[in-house]
């Protein structure tokens, strides 16, 4: 079982930035990816940003050229760098890690953290 801690979302304007960190509790080995989803209110969760084990990633077009997702593999954490942010960033922002074994997919879910831009 693996558990995830946010942190890092908060209020902040148009145009700013904010960190988020997401912590794993145990270590993430294998084939596997750590990544950030939101969920605005009214729409469905979204992909923002993954990062694989292979240091493959992927990001949302939204998001492409403004957010950068990184990874601390020695500690477990993967960060999420949101810079020029815009009202419509505004969500709650869930970490994901995705393991991979046998053939199998698991998911572990953060609680989430909310992120608000205002205008």
């Amino acid at each position: 079982q693996v558990q995830l801690v946010e942190s890092g979302g908060g209020l902040v304007q148009a145009g700013g930035s904010l960190r988020l960190s997401c912590a794993a509790s145990a270590s993430i080995s294998g084939f596997n990816a750590m990544g950030w989803y939101r969920q605005a209110p009214g729409k469905q969760r979204e992909l923002v940003a993954v990062r694989a084990s292979r240091d493959l990633t992927q990001y949302a077009d939204s998001v492409k050229g403004r957010f950068t997702i990184s990874r601390d593999n020695a500690k477990n954490i993967v960060y999420l760098q949101m810079n020029s942010l815009k009202p419509e960033d505004t969500a709650v922002y869930y970490c994901n890690v995705a393991l991979f074994r046998s053939g199998q997919k698991t998911d572990y879910w953060g609680q989430g953290t909310q992120v608000t831009v205002s205008s």
